[in-house]
Protein backbone atom coordinates (compact mmCIF):
# COMPACT_ATOMS: atom_id res chain seq x y z
CA UNK A 1 0.00 0.00 0.00
CA UNK A 2 1.43 3.33 -1.05
CA UNK A 3 1.07 6.65 0.76
CA UNK A 4 2.74 10.02 0.54
CA UNK A 5 3.70 12.60 3.14
CA UNK A 6 1.28 14.95 1.41
CA UNK A 7 -1.59 12.77 2.67
CA UNK A 8 -0.60 13.37 6.35
CA UNK A 9 -2.31 16.24 8.18
CA UNK A 10 -0.25 19.38 8.64
CA UNK A 11 1.39 20.25 11.97
CA UNK A 12 -1.02 23.16 12.38
CA UNK A 13 -3.99 20.82 12.08
CA UNK A 14 -2.45 18.43 14.62
CA UNK A 15 -1.85 21.27 17.12
CA UNK A 16 -5.35 22.61 16.54
CA UNK A 17 -6.89 19.19 17.13
CA UNK A 18 -4.81 18.68 20.28
CA UNK A 19 -5.79 22.08 21.63
CA UNK A 20 -9.45 21.38 20.88
CA UNK A 21 -9.24 18.01 22.63
CA UNK A 22 -7.55 19.57 25.69
CA UNK A 23 -10.13 22.33 25.86
CA UNK A 24 -12.90 19.74 25.67
CA UNK A 25 -11.39 17.83 28.59
CA UNK A 26 -11.09 21.02 30.66
CA UNK A 27 -14.67 21.99 29.78
CA UNK A 28 -15.94 18.52 30.68
CA UNK A 29 -14.09 18.61 34.00
CA UNK A 30 -15.51 22.06 34.78
CA UNK A 31 -19.06 20.93 33.93
CA UNK A 32 -18.60 17.77 35.99
CA UNK A 33 -17.44 19.80 39.00
CA UNK A 34 -20.49 22.04 38.69
CA UNK A 35 -23.13 19.39 37.99
CA UNK A 36 -21.96 16.27 39.80
CA UNK A 37 -22.58 16.50 43.56
CA UNK A 38 -19.48 16.71 45.74
CA UNK A 39 -20.44 13.49 47.57
CA UNK A 40 -20.53 11.53 44.29
CA UNK A 41 -17.19 13.00 43.19
CA UNK A 42 -15.70 12.01 46.55
CA UNK A 43 -17.12 8.49 46.17
CA UNK A 44 -15.53 7.96 42.75
CA UNK A 45 -12.27 9.54 43.92
CA UNK A 46 -12.10 7.26 46.96
CA UNK A 47 -12.99 4.22 44.81
CA UNK A 48 -10.15 4.98 42.41
CA UNK A 49 -7.76 5.52 45.28
CA UNK A 50 -8.56 2.04 46.65
CA UNK A 51 -7.30 0.60 43.37
CA UNK A 52 -4.13 2.70 43.42
CA UNK A 53 -1.01 2.53 45.54
CA UNK A 54 -1.45 6.12 46.75
CA UNK A 55 -2.54 7.18 50.23
CA UNK A 56 -4.05 10.63 50.82
CA UNK A 57 -4.07 12.44 54.17
CA UNK A 58 -6.65 15.19 54.67
CA UNK A 59 -5.56 18.13 56.84
CA UNK A 60 -8.57 20.35 57.64
CA UNK A 61 -8.21 24.02 58.54
CA UNK A 62 -10.45 23.63 61.60
CA UNK A 63 -11.41 20.82 63.93
CA UNK A 64 -14.75 22.00 65.27
CA UNK A 65 -14.17 25.46 66.76
CA UNK A 66 -10.41 25.00 67.09
CA UNK A 67 -7.92 25.83 64.35
CA UNK A 68 -5.74 22.94 63.19
CA UNK A 69 -2.09 23.59 64.00
CA UNK A 70 -1.03 21.11 61.32
CA UNK A 71 -2.91 23.09 58.64
CA UNK A 72 -1.30 26.38 59.69
CA UNK A 73 2.15 24.77 59.80
CA UNK A 74 1.67 23.25 56.34
CA UNK A 75 0.60 26.61 54.94
CA UNK A 76 3.75 28.26 56.26
CA UNK A 77 6.04 25.42 55.21
CA UNK A 78 4.69 25.11 51.65
CA UNK A 79 5.23 28.84 51.13
CA UNK A 80 8.97 28.00 51.09
CA UNK A 81 8.50 25.23 48.50
CA UNK A 82 7.54 27.38 45.54
CA UNK A 83 9.19 26.03 42.37
CA UNK A 84 9.44 27.25 38.74
CA UNK A 85 6.51 24.97 37.89
CA UNK A 86 4.25 26.76 40.38
CA UNK A 87 1.86 29.00 38.49
CA UNK A 88 -0.26 30.52 41.30
CA UNK A 89 0.80 31.86 44.69
CA UNK A 90 -0.72 34.23 47.25
CA UNK A 91 1.32 37.16 48.56
CA UNK A 92 0.46 39.29 51.58
CA UNK A 93 2.33 42.17 53.21
CA UNK A 94 0.75 43.53 56.39
CA UNK A 95 1.39 47.21 57.19
CA UNK A 96 4.80 47.89 58.77
CA UNK A 97 6.02 44.36 58.02
CA UNK A 98 9.34 44.14 56.24
CA UNK A 99 8.76 40.78 54.56
CA UNK A 100 6.16 39.32 52.22
CA UNK A 101 4.13 36.33 53.38
CA UNK A 102 3.93 33.76 50.57
CA UNK A 103 1.32 31.00 50.56
CA UNK A 104 0.07 28.51 48.00
CA UNK A 105 -3.27 29.11 46.29
CA UNK A 106 -6.15 26.68 45.95
CA UNK A 107 -5.90 23.85 43.40
CA UNK A 108 -2.15 24.45 43.03
CA UNK A 109 -0.07 21.28 43.14
CA UNK A 110 3.13 21.45 45.19
CA UNK A 111 5.66 18.61 45.00
CA UNK A 112 7.97 18.03 47.97
CA UNK A 113 10.55 15.34 48.69
CA UNK A 114 11.72 14.12 52.08
CA UNK A 115 14.34 11.40 52.53
CA UNK A 116 13.61 10.04 49.07
CA UNK A 117 9.81 10.13 49.49
CA UNK A 118 7.82 12.04 46.86
CA UNK A 119 4.86 13.93 48.34
CA UNK A 120 2.14 15.85 46.52
CA UNK A 121 0.25 18.67 48.22
CA UNK A 122 -2.96 20.34 46.96
CA UNK A 123 -4.96 23.01 48.81
CA UNK A 124 -8.68 22.36 48.32
CA UNK A 125 -11.88 23.92 49.61
CA UNK A 126 -15.50 22.91 50.04
CA UNK A 127 -18.49 25.17 50.48
CA UNK A 128 -20.36 25.29 53.78
CA UNK A 129 -24.14 25.33 53.67
CA UNK A 130 -25.34 28.05 55.99
CA UNK A 131 -28.55 28.02 57.96
CA UNK A 132 -30.74 31.11 57.94
CA UNK A 133 -28.52 33.87 59.33
CA UNK A 134 -31.23 36.54 59.61
CA UNK A 135 -31.56 36.00 63.34
CA UNK A 136 -27.85 35.69 63.93
CA UNK A 137 -26.29 38.14 66.34
CA UNK A 138 -23.02 38.25 64.41
CA UNK A 139 -22.51 38.49 60.65
CA UNK A 140 -20.02 37.29 58.05
CA UNK A 141 -20.01 33.54 58.77
CA UNK A 142 -17.44 31.34 57.05
CA UNK A 143 -18.64 30.10 53.66
CA UNK A 144 -15.91 27.57 52.86
CA UNK A 145 -13.72 25.03 54.60
CA UNK A 146 -10.15 24.74 53.37
CA UNK A 147 -8.10 21.58 53.63
CA UNK A 148 -4.86 20.11 52.30
CA UNK A 149 -4.65 16.82 50.44
CA UNK A 150 -1.27 15.16 51.00
CA UNK A 151 -0.68 12.15 48.69
CA UNK A 152 2.19 9.67 48.68
CA UNK A 153 2.86 5.92 48.29
CA UNK A 154 1.16 3.78 50.90
CA UNK A 155 4.38 2.12 51.98
CA UNK A 156 5.65 5.44 53.37
CA UNK A 157 2.71 6.00 55.75
CA UNK A 158 4.70 5.53 58.96
CA UNK A 159 7.57 7.72 57.76
CA UNK A 160 5.17 10.51 56.80
CA UNK A 161 3.18 10.40 60.04
CA UNK A 162 6.09 9.93 62.43
CA UNK A 163 8.88 11.89 60.72
CA UNK A 164 7.70 14.14 57.88
CA UNK A 165 4.71 15.86 59.53
CA UNK A 166 6.52 16.48 62.87
CA UNK A 167 9.39 17.93 60.80
CA UNK A 168 6.94 20.36 59.16
CA UNK A 169 5.71 21.46 62.58
CA UNK A 170 9.28 22.21 63.71
CA UNK A 171 10.29 24.00 60.50
CA UNK A 172 7.15 26.13 60.38
CA UNK A 173 7.81 27.25 63.94
CA UNK A 174 11.34 28.27 62.97
CA UNK A 175 10.05 30.15 59.92
CA UNK A 176 7.45 31.99 62.01
CA UNK A 177 10.06 33.00 64.56
CA UNK A 178 12.25 34.49 61.82
CA UNK A 179 9.50 36.61 60.28
CA UNK A 180 7.33 37.10 63.35
CA UNK A 181 5.58 40.45 63.67
CA UNK A 182 3.87 40.93 67.01
CA UNK A 183 0.20 41.84 66.57
CA UNK A 184 -2.47 43.35 68.77
CA UNK A 185 -5.86 41.66 68.50
CA UNK A 186 -9.11 43.31 69.59
CA UNK A 187 -12.68 42.07 69.73
CA UNK A 188 -14.46 42.39 66.38
CA UNK A 189 -17.94 40.89 66.13
CA UNK A 190 -18.11 41.79 62.44
CA UNK A 191 -15.22 39.46 61.57
CA UNK A 192 -15.28 35.75 60.94
CA UNK A 193 -13.34 34.75 64.05
CA UNK A 194 -14.35 37.43 66.59
CA UNK A 195 -10.89 39.06 66.48
CA UNK A 196 -9.29 41.73 64.30
CA UNK A 197 -5.62 42.63 64.44
CA UNK A 198 -3.09 45.37 63.78
CA UNK A 199 0.68 45.35 64.08
CA UNK A 200 1.77 46.06 67.66
CA UNK A 201 4.42 48.67 67.06
CA UNK A 202 5.00 49.41 70.74
CA UNK A 203 8.70 50.14 71.42
CA UNK A 204 8.68 48.95 75.04
CA UNK A 205 11.40 46.45 75.97
CA UNK A 206 12.61 45.30 79.36
CA UNK A 207 15.76 47.42 79.12
CA UNK A 208 13.66 50.60 78.95
CA UNK A 209 11.17 49.68 81.70
CA UNK A 210 11.55 51.84 84.82
CA UNK A 211 11.25 48.93 87.22
CA UNK A 212 13.19 47.61 90.14
CA UNK A 213 16.03 45.59 88.53
CA UNK A 214 15.49 42.61 90.85
CA UNK A 215 11.76 42.42 90.10
CA UNK A 216 12.45 42.79 86.39
CA UNK A 217 15.00 39.98 86.39
CA UNK A 218 12.64 37.72 88.35
CA UNK A 219 9.90 38.32 85.77
CA UNK A 220 12.23 37.56 82.84
CA UNK A 221 13.39 34.36 84.53
CA UNK A 222 9.79 33.34 85.15
CA UNK A 223 8.90 33.88 81.48
CA UNK A 224 11.93 31.94 80.28
CA UNK A 225 11.09 29.08 82.61
CA UNK A 226 7.47 29.03 81.44
CA UNK A 227 8.19 28.80 77.69
CA UNK A 228 10.78 26.05 78.21
CA UNK A 229 8.57 23.70 80.27
CA UNK A 230 6.24 22.13 77.71
CA UNK A 231 7.17 18.60 78.74
CA UNK A 232 6.89 19.52 82.42
CA UNK A 233 3.31 20.80 82.10
CA UNK A 234 2.32 17.66 80.20
CA UNK A 235 3.98 15.42 82.77
CA UNK A 236 2.18 17.00 85.74
CA UNK A 237 -1.13 17.17 83.85
CA UNK A 238 -1.60 20.94 83.82
CA UNK A 239 -2.57 23.28 81.00
CA UNK A 240 0.47 25.08 79.56
CA UNK A 241 -0.50 28.57 80.69
CA UNK A 242 0.63 31.19 83.16
CA UNK A 243 -1.37 33.89 84.94
CA UNK A 244 -0.04 37.30 86.00
CA UNK A 245 -1.61 40.10 88.01
CA UNK A 246 -0.11 43.58 87.57
CA UNK A 247 -1.46 45.96 90.18
CA UNK A 248 -0.68 49.50 91.21
CA UNK A 249 -1.77 53.10 90.64
CA UNK A 250 -2.36 54.48 87.11
CA UNK A 251 0.77 55.51 85.23
CA UNK A 252 3.08 52.91 86.74
CA UNK A 253 3.64 51.12 83.41
CA UNK A 254 1.31 48.11 83.53
CA UNK A 255 0.35 48.30 79.85
CA UNK A 256 3.93 49.02 78.78
CA UNK A 257 5.09 45.96 80.70
CA UNK A 258 2.64 43.81 78.71
CA UNK A 259 4.11 45.23 75.49
CA UNK A 260 7.65 44.52 76.74
CA UNK A 261 6.66 40.91 77.48
CA UNK A 262 5.14 40.55 74.00
CA UNK A 263 8.24 41.96 72.31
CA UNK A 264 10.51 39.76 74.42
CA UNK A 265 8.63 36.52 73.73
CA UNK A 266 7.30 37.51 70.27
CA UNK A 267 3.80 36.62 71.46
CA UNK A 268 0.70 38.24 69.98
CA UNK A 269 -1.45 40.26 72.40
CA UNK A 270 -5.21 39.71 72.65
CA UNK A 271 -6.74 42.75 74.35
CA UNK A 272 -10.02 41.58 75.90
CA UNK A 273 -12.30 44.33 77.20
CA UNK A 274 -14.97 42.42 79.10
CA UNK A 275 -17.36 45.32 78.67
CA UNK A 276 -17.37 44.55 74.93
CA UNK A 277 -18.28 40.89 75.49
CA UNK A 278 -21.97 40.17 75.63
CA UNK A 279 -22.22 36.80 77.36
CA UNK A 280 -20.34 33.77 78.66
CA UNK A 281 -20.73 31.88 75.37
CA UNK A 282 -19.08 34.77 73.50
CA UNK A 283 -16.24 34.77 76.03
CA UNK A 284 -15.77 31.06 75.35
CA UNK A 285 -15.54 31.63 71.59
CA UNK A 286 -13.08 34.48 72.06
CA UNK A 287 -10.83 32.35 74.25
CA UNK A 288 -10.88 29.46 71.79
CA UNK A 289 -10.20 31.87 68.92
CA UNK A 290 -6.97 33.16 70.47
CA UNK A 291 -3.80 31.58 69.09
CA UNK A 292 -1.11 29.61 70.86
CA UNK A 293 1.96 31.55 72.04
CA UNK A 294 -0.13 34.58 72.92
CA UNK A 295 -0.86 36.95 75.79
CA UNK A 296 -4.51 37.48 76.73
CA UNK A 297 -4.85 40.81 78.52
CA UNK A 298 -7.83 41.83 80.66
CA UNK A 299 -7.14 45.37 81.81
CA UNK A 300 -8.76 47.10 84.77
CA UNK A 301 -10.46 43.94 85.98
CA UNK A 302 -11.64 45.90 89.04
CA UNK A 303 -13.82 48.09 86.79
CA UNK A 304 -15.96 45.18 85.56
CA UNK A 305 -19.12 45.23 87.64
CA UNK A 306 -20.33 41.75 88.54
CA UNK A 307 -16.85 40.22 88.62
CA UNK A 308 -15.77 41.73 91.90
CA UNK A 309 -17.42 39.24 94.22
CA UNK A 310 -19.02 35.84 93.78
CA UNK A 311 -21.92 36.96 95.99
CA UNK A 312 -23.10 39.07 93.06
CA UNK A 313 -23.52 35.92 90.96
CA UNK A 314 -26.50 33.64 91.39
CA UNK A 315 -28.31 30.93 89.53
CA UNK A 316 -30.82 33.39 88.06
CA UNK A 317 -28.17 35.27 86.08
CA UNK A 318 -29.00 34.91 82.39
CA UNK A 319 -26.53 33.90 79.72
CA UNK A 320 -26.47 37.45 78.34
CA UNK A 321 -24.18 38.50 81.19
CA UNK A 322 -20.58 37.59 82.01
CA UNK A 323 -20.32 36.04 85.45
CA UNK A 324 -17.34 35.53 87.70
CA UNK A 325 -17.93 31.78 87.68
CA UNK A 326 -17.92 31.87 83.88
CA UNK A 327 -14.65 33.80 83.82
CA UNK A 328 -13.03 31.44 86.32
CA UNK A 329 -14.04 28.44 84.23
CA UNK A 330 -12.28 29.92 81.22
CA UNK A 331 -9.16 30.75 83.24
CA UNK A 332 -8.53 27.37 84.85
CA UNK A 333 -11.46 25.10 83.94
CA UNK A 334 -11.71 22.69 81.04
CA UNK A 335 -11.81 25.50 78.47
CA UNK A 336 -8.45 26.82 79.67
CA UNK A 337 -6.74 23.79 78.13
CA UNK A 338 -7.83 24.79 74.61
CA UNK A 339 -4.39 25.86 73.41
CA UNK A 340 -0.78 25.82 74.53
CA UNK A 341 1.78 28.33 75.74
CA UNK A 342 -0.72 31.00 76.70
CA UNK A 343 -0.23 33.82 79.16
CA UNK A 344 -3.12 35.60 80.86
CA UNK A 345 -2.44 39.06 82.30
CA UNK A 346 -4.87 40.92 84.53
CA UNK A 347 -4.26 44.55 85.45
CA UNK A 348 -5.92 46.50 88.24
CA UNK A 349 -5.50 49.72 90.13
CA UNK A 350 -7.15 48.22 93.22
CA UNK A 351 -6.10 44.69 94.10
CA UNK A 352 -8.12 44.78 97.32
CA UNK A 353 -11.38 44.99 95.35
CA UNK A 354 -10.91 41.65 93.60
CA UNK A 355 -12.60 38.45 94.70
CA UNK A 356 -10.07 36.11 96.38
CA UNK A 357 -11.14 33.38 93.92
CA UNK A 358 -9.38 35.32 91.15
CA UNK A 359 -6.15 35.67 93.09
CA UNK A 360 -5.23 32.11 93.96
CA UNK A 361 -2.36 30.25 92.20
CA UNK A 362 -3.44 28.58 88.98
CA UNK A 363 -5.40 31.68 88.03
CA UNK A 364 -3.00 34.48 88.87
CA UNK A 365 0.28 32.69 89.52
CA UNK A 366 2.43 35.82 89.83
CA UNK A 367 1.35 39.01 91.59
CA UNK A 368 3.54 41.93 90.54
CA UNK A 369 3.16 45.33 92.17
CA UNK A 370 3.84 48.25 89.87
CA UNK A 371 4.94 50.89 92.36
CA UNK A 372 5.83 54.55 92.16
CA UNK A 373 9.09 55.58 90.56
CA UNK A 374 12.22 54.71 92.51
CA UNK A 375 15.64 56.27 92.00
CA UNK A 376 16.83 53.20 90.08
CA UNK A 377 13.78 53.54 87.84
CA UNK A 378 14.50 57.23 87.36
CA UNK A 379 18.06 56.47 86.20
CA UNK A 380 16.69 54.14 83.53
CA UNK A 381 14.34 56.89 82.35
CA UNK A 382 17.14 59.47 82.37
CA UNK A 383 19.26 57.15 80.24
CA UNK A 384 16.36 56.57 77.81
CA UNK A 385 15.19 60.15 77.42
CA UNK A 386 18.32 62.24 78.03
CA UNK A 387 21.12 59.73 77.33
CA UNK A 388 22.89 60.52 80.57
CA UNK A 389 24.12 58.25 83.34
CA UNK A 390 24.89 60.88 85.97
CA UNK A 391 24.25 64.55 86.73
CA UNK A 392 24.74 67.03 89.56
CA UNK A 393 20.96 67.08 90.21
CA UNK A 394 20.72 63.30 90.64
CA UNK A 395 21.32 63.47 94.40
CA UNK A 396 18.51 66.02 94.84
CA UNK A 397 16.13 63.91 92.77
CA UNK A 398 17.02 60.81 94.78
CA UNK A 399 16.11 62.55 98.05
CA UNK A 400 12.86 63.90 96.64
CA UNK A 401 11.77 60.47 95.32
CA UNK A 402 12.05 59.04 98.83
CA UNK A 403 9.61 61.72 100.10
CA UNK A 404 6.99 62.00 97.34
CA UNK A 405 5.05 59.54 95.22
CA UNK A 406 5.55 60.08 91.49
CA UNK A 407 4.66 57.56 88.82
CA UNK A 408 7.12 56.66 86.05
CA UNK A 409 4.69 58.29 83.63
CA UNK A 410 4.88 61.59 85.54
CA UNK A 411 8.68 61.49 85.70
CA UNK A 412 8.91 60.66 81.99
CA UNK A 413 6.56 63.55 81.20
CA UNK A 414 8.92 66.01 82.86
CA UNK A 415 12.02 64.54 81.18
CA UNK A 416 10.37 64.88 77.77
CA UNK A 417 9.97 68.64 78.12
CA UNK A 418 13.48 69.27 76.80
CA UNK A 419 16.35 67.41 75.24
CA UNK A 420 18.69 69.59 77.29
CA UNK A 421 19.48 67.59 80.41
CA UNK A 422 19.89 70.66 82.64
CA UNK A 423 16.47 72.06 81.68
CA UNK A 424 14.66 68.71 81.87
CA UNK A 425 16.12 67.78 85.27
CA UNK A 426 15.41 71.23 86.72
CA UNK A 427 11.80 70.82 85.55
CA UNK A 428 11.61 67.44 87.28
CA UNK A 429 13.09 68.84 90.50
CA UNK A 430 10.50 71.64 90.54
CA UNK A 431 7.70 69.14 89.82
CA UNK A 432 8.78 66.93 92.73
CA UNK A 433 9.22 69.93 95.06
CA UNK A 434 5.68 71.11 94.23
CA UNK A 435 4.39 67.63 95.02
CA UNK A 436 6.20 67.70 98.34
CA UNK A 437 4.69 71.08 99.18
CA UNK A 438 1.16 69.87 98.36
CA UNK A 439 1.68 66.72 100.39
Amino acid sequence: MMFSYESLPSSNKILTAAASFTASIILFKSIANDLIPHQIQSYFTSSLQKLSSQLTIIIDEFEGLTSNEMFDASNVYLGTKISPSTYRIKVNKPPKDDEFTIMVDKNQEIIDTHEGIKLKWILQSSSIKQANQSGSKHGNPKTELRYFELSFHKKHKDAVLKVYLPCILRKSKEIKEEIKTVKLHTVDYNGTDYWSSVVLNHPAIFDTMAMDPCIKNELIEDLDRFVSRKDYYRRVGKAWKRGYLFYGPPGTGKSSLVAAMANYLKFDVYDLDLREVQCNSDLRRLLIGSANRSILVIEDIDCNVGLLNRENNNASVEDDKITLSGLLNFIDGLWSSCGDEKIIVFTTNHKDRLDPALLRPGRMDVHLEMSYCTFSGFKILASNYLKIEDHALFSSIEKLLTKVEATPAEVAGELMKSENADIALLSLVKFLQDKEMRA
